[in-house]
């Protein structure tokens, strides 16, 4: 529960039709087994007390007495155990028969939700035996327990204000307006969904669709739990189809024409951040229902679940290269868009050989290209300094040439050692000055080529770079549209990389796949003696890649340093030790707190995803804003 997390089980048990006993048993094993699994809320099937087949048998006294009679059996199973349970079976009320979902914890009944909409078509014949739900409000006696019963109930966890649990039944989801719509809308952050759904062909990539859909239509968790094979089987068969789901993506599912305990764990700060951030989510209604409170330990679950230590890039490799051609064409036409309306037909981009600038140089050519302009409008400018490699600089050229660009030679060493004679800067101090001296003056050359040849200057700064500041303000800083501005360091790559394996040209695309495997660095200072690189950018501000997961989970859900670490540690468990994260966490909070001054005013370029810095957009933040709450949780760890 800590950090927002908690275990969820949907359960498939064995079933015999109206044998009640046996069926009780089961569940009361189950829930066990669900609890000492590290279970906090945990769904039973549709009527899985009496099973879901049992037709005319549910008008049997006998039947509906024995259900009662089970319910009670398992809230007293319940004592003792730190869950929340939902169960299913047949509730006679008046004279009237519903189809109901029990909650059951701590030993209590705390409410039965019924089912509104009953299917009466092809196979399914509901109306013959139950009522809806739709105006039931009222309270029954069960045992000695006044219980409430309505479609309306909301359960509440005291200890986990975020846990906030709304209740459907089946053909409920399958309908135009799902009462888990009025749920949610009411403060619902998890749906339970007790189910029995037959199986036909085809049906069960359908079911996974909608169970995704919906809880990403309602930012929450949803839970569903069906019945399995040992329904009856005279007319049609049950597979028992588990699916946990949260805001749009599955957890887990389990397969079909099986039994057991499906789990996951939902992230419930998670999803009340997205709704927070939503502003259009208009909650209401919540107070025509009725809040049931239940408790629950507050413990820390143990996270099982696959946390992505490269949030920003698919891992499936057909949907990153789908991903990897949208996002070029956005980059592209964004550009395309800004040469048009100020009436450009050149652009002077820097190349350095390095990844940043490489990507803008692929995007640049690719948005003269659905202008059908001459790639030699391009002008691409390769500006040797103190630190540059043959390495880069070959690739530099190699990959102009290749491009079909206008290729523009002009070192810097003799005009920035001017400046420093003008500055009083000694050569042989390598410090800040002696770097950002450099790129402000290839900055400055940029500026007034762009001016020379009507031309516009082509920014290659990419996300992860602003988010630390790491470039030099007023230098590479500085563009007049810069097209990587939205995208995350750990993305360059895949988006390089997606461009040489399309390629057609070989030169092209070997001359891409070594950019790929030099290091990061600014070479702004002098090379090893052999050569090398000797300014490696991880090395100074740390890894890239946790660089960019702090920032994913920073931004795109609000989650706290503490959380993200202790995600961090899962995700990269076996790559970096813990003190290795926290170091570089607490800097990455530092920089991003420290450094937000460059981004206020930022050039534009175009959003790709769901996390950008724009001052104009996403990120209005202070630039004296303190960052001292966030590093004060990291240094208590």
């Amino acid at each position: 529960m800590k950090d927002g997390f908690i275990r969820v089980a949907a359960i498939s048990p064995e079933v015999r039709v109206a044998d009640v006993d046996f069926n009780c048993d089961v569940i009361c094993s189950y829930m066990t087994e669900a609890v000492k699994k590290g279970s906090k809320l945990v769904v039973f099937p549709e009527l899985c007390i009496t099973g879901y087949t049992c037709q005319d048998l549910f008008l049997q006294e006998q039947l509906l007495e024995k259900a009662e009679e089970a319910l009670l059996k398992i809230a007293r199973h319940s004592r003792g155990m730190d869950a929340l349970f939902f169960v299913g079976l047949p509730v006679a009320i008046d004279g009237k028969l519903y189809n109901g979902a029990a909650a059951v914890s701590g030993g209590h009944i705390l409410g039965i939700v019924p089912k509104i909409h009953l299917p009466n078509y092809n196979e399914f014949y509901e109306a013959r035996h139950f009522y809806s739900g739709k105006e039931l409000d009222t309270v029954i006696t069960l045992g000695k327990q006044s219980v409430p019963v309505s479609s309306r109930l909301l359960f509440c966890c005291g200890e986990m204000p975020s846990l906030r649990i709304g209740a459907e039944l089946c053909e409920d989801l399958w309908v135009p307006a799902p009462p888990s719509m009025q749920h949610c809308l009411a403060g619902a952050t998890v749906i339970v969904n007790l189910s029995a759904s037959d199986e036909i062909t085809g049906k069960s990539s359908y079911r996974t669709e909608l169970v995704k859909g919906q809880s990403g239509r309602l930012i929450c968790g949803y839970i569903y739990a069906s019945a399995g094979g040992q329904e009856s089987t005279q007319d049609v068969v049950y597979s028992g189809h588990n699916i946990l789901a949260e805001n749009g993506t599955v957890l887990a599912e389990s397969q079909l024409f099986s039994t057991g305990i499906t789990l996951a764990e939902l992230d419930l700060k998670r999803l009340e951040a997205d709704r927070r951030r939503m502003t259009t989510y208009d909650a209401a209604g919540g107070n025509t229902y009725t809040r049931i409170s239940f408790s629950l330990k507050h413990t820390e679950t143990e996270l099982e679940r696959f946390i992505d230590p490269r949030p920003f890039v698919p891992s499936d490799l057909k949907a990153r290269n789908k991903r990897c051609d949208e996002i070029l064409t956005i980059q592209a036409m964004g550009l395309k868009k800004r040469l048009e309306h100020t009436g450009c037909k050149r652009a002077v981009i820097g190349i350095s050989g390095g990844l940043d600038s490489t990507l803008a140089l692929l995007v640049t050519a690719r948005a003269f290209d659905l202008l059908k302009l001459d790639r030699k409008g391009i002008l691409a400018v390769t500006m040797p300094g103190f630190g540059t490699t043959d390495r880069t600089y070959r690739n530099a050229v190699q990959m102009i040439l290749c491009l079909g660009a206008e290729f523009r030679e002009i070192p810097i060493g003799n005009a920035v050692l001017g400046h420093f004679t003008d500055i009083g800067q000694d050569p042989e101090l390598r410090d800040v000055t002696y770097e950002n001296c450099q790129a402000r003056e290839r900055t400055q050359i940029l500026m007034d080529l762009a001016n020379k040849t009507g031309g516009m200057v082509i920014g290659t700064g990419d996300m992860s770079e602003l988010a630390l500041g790491w470039a030099t303000y007023n230098g590479d800083h500085m563009s007049m549209y810069g097209v990587n501005v939205s995208i995350p360091k750990t993305l360059v790559r895949y988006l390089v990389e997606y461009y040489a394996e399309t390629a057609a040209d070989e030169l092209l695309k070997r001359t891409l796949l070594d950019v790929l495997d030099t290091p990061v660095s600014p070479e702004l200072l002098p090379p090893e003696e052999d050569g090398s690189i000797s300014q490696k950018t991880e090395d100074l501000v740390g890894p890239y890649e946790l660089h960019d997961f702090f920032l994913y989970h920073m931004l795109r859900w609000g989650s706290s340093p503490g959380k993200i670490y202790r995600m961090a540690k899962q995700a990269f468990h076996g790559v970096y030790e813990p003190g290795y994260i926290l170091k570089w966490e607490k800097n990455f909070y530092r920089r991003f707190f420290g450094q937000h001054f460059k981004r206020t005013c930022l050039p534009d370029g175009p959003k790709v995803g769901t996390v950008a810095l724009s001052p104009r957009g996403d990120l209005r933040m202070p630039t004296d804003g303190c960052a001292s709450i966030w590093l004060k949780e990291l240094e208590n760890i």
